[in-house]
């Protein structure tokens, strides 16, 4: 990165620049690089940055987490007061539904 001078910017900024033709990139080049298999050049300010990059790149997943293995994903249908009556308790009213449902399960044992 000797010469270059660092500056900051918005995506919104950055998008905005390369549209109006001022991106100082050739992303033609990179394109090229990319289809060729090519590895960027290391950052000479930072020569370990890049391997992080792309040690946190390697590691990320698409989509949602994995959920956990105790609960099961169900279509159910509640009446819209019991509903609103949770959700009114606000963030974690799922969680409280089933608090809920646990404690009614122990006071009413079902047989097995």
């Amino acid at each position: 990165m000797s010469g270059s001078k660092p500056t900051s910017m918005t995506l919104s900024e950055m998008r905005a620049t390369r549209e109006r033709g001022e991106s100082q990139s050739d992303w033609a080049a990179l394109r090229r690089m990319a289809e060729q298999e090519i590895e960027p050049e290391e950052d000479e300010d930072s020569p370990d940055a890049t391997h992080l990059i792309r040690a946190a790149i390697a590691k990320r997943r698409a989509g949602r987490p994995a959920g956990s293995a105790t609960k099961e994903q169900v279509s159910i249908r509640y009446d819209k007061d019991i509903l609103a009556a949770f959700r009114s308790t606000g963030p974690g009213w799922q969680r409280r539904m089933n608090d809920a449902l646990r404690e009614w399960l122990g006071a009413h044992p079902v047989p097995r």
